[in-house]
């Protein structure tokens, strides 16, 4: 199977889209870049753990398939298959994986840099 295809999205969007550097293990990613946002189509491997950080802009996601706990402030908010979530500027947000999980997340500024 293609490396690009078992990442659970169609090669048709993968093969247009640069991937992005990640700086967590057990995490893939790619960009849609437009001048000033991102759209980031995300797949995190089970038991992973993102730690809390904040940025100076806004984030929305969708989880696209699997289970996740949303950290928002220190709490936990369970996210699943079609779930939305914004996480507004300034506000501390990390994450836990229970299953593989693919969100698509949009950024209002450029979040990620291509490989």
């Amino acid at each position: 199977m293609d490396n690009k295809q078992s990442a659970g999205y169609p090669d048709v969007l993968l093969n247009q889209l640069p991937e992005a550097h990640v700086a967590f293990e057990g995490a893939r990613a790619w960009i849609m870049q437009s001048e000033n946002t991102q759209l980031v189509f995300f797949t995190f491997e089970q038991g992973i753990e993102l730690p809390s950080h904040n940025h100076t802009y806004a984030q929305w996601g969708v989880v696209i398939d699997g289970e996740m706990d949303l950290l928002l402030n220190g709490e936990p908010h369970r996210c699943r298959t079609g779930d939305e979530y914004l996480i507004p500027p300034g506000v501390m947000h990390g994450a836990r994986f229970y299953k593989r999980t693919r969100v698509m997340d949009f950024f209002s500024e450029k979040r990620y840099k291509p490989k």
